[in-house]
């Protein structure tokens, strides 16, 4: 048996996000029925971290183990013969000894996009969360810094979460204005069950006047869910990049 790495992108639109679920299609549950037909045996794939349902991936990171004798570089191709279209291996390769695409992991990048303009966007659409009513993307960038540090995120957990603990470190936050899409791009260790959404709604309701500064502050000081916004819509969201030691360089170059 072999420990294989992949980089996985896909369009969660149609899909019941990363877990498999017993009669419904997810992204784990798809990779796991064509490595099974691939290797010829049950195959179970770990992935770095769940994504929800209409949730996007441009770098997901998951390993799994098989014994199969197909060079390591060569499985991204095989995979993606098998797949539908819309999830692709970007890599493969064998994992370094001791290597957990969920354990090993010391960071993520998210980027959420807002099509900010009175009609919502034709092309591209399922990538963006339609926000009409003009935002303010500095205002909105100087109350994402309140996120940065090591805080306590209760306020940022929606219902169901399981977490032991809520305490995250938030490296990098930053929201800027690319024509008609206001970009939120967030850096951390890792996230809650719905956390970027949250953080998204929230500042988006700040940058369109609807809720004061300082509501992100003093959220993470009280754990007041209610101080903050609505949960962004799934679309909007992506997973840009799953961060492994040495990677931290890698992660700057998203921010501008």
């Amino acid at each position: 048996m072999r420990n294989f790495k992949f980089i996985i992108s896909y369009d969660g639109s149609r899909y019941f996000g990363w877990e498999r679920q017993p009669g419904k299609e997810t992204i784990q549950g798809k990779l796991e029925a064509v490595l099974t037909r691939m290797c010829g045996t049950p195959v179970n794939v770990i992935g770095a971290g769940r994504t929800d349902a209409g949730v996007h991936a441009c770098g997901l990171c998951a390993h799994f183990d098989s014994a199969t004798r197909i060079p390591p570089e060569k499985i991204c191709f095989a995979l993606n013969t098998m797949l539908p279209p819309d999830i692709r291996i970007r890599e493969s390769m064998l994992a370094p000894e001791g290597f957990h695409a969920r354990f090993s992991a010391c960071g993520k990048v998210y980027r959420y996009t807002f099509c900010n303009a009175r009609h919502a966007c034709a092309i591209g659409r399922q990538y963006k969360a339609h926000a009409p009513m003009p935002m303010d993307a500095e205002r909105m960038h100087e109350e994402a810094q309140s996120l940065c540090g090591r805080h306590d995120f209760a306020a940022f957990a929606a219902s169901g979460s399981v977490a032991k603990s809520t305490v995250r470190t938030i490296y990098r936050a930053q929201v800027e204005r690319q024509g008609e899409d206001v970009v939120l791009t967030v850096l951390g260790d890792g996230f809650l069950y719905n956390m970027v959404r949250i953080i998204a709604g929230t500042l988006m309701e700040v940058g369109t006047g609807k809720r004061e500064p300082g509501c992100i502050a003093r959220a993470i000081a009280t754990g007041d869910r209610l101080l903050l916004g609505q949960t962004a819509p799934a679309c909007g969201l992506t997973l840009m990049r799953v961060l492994y030691d040495g990677d931290e360089e890698k992660a700057l170059g998203y921010f501008a």
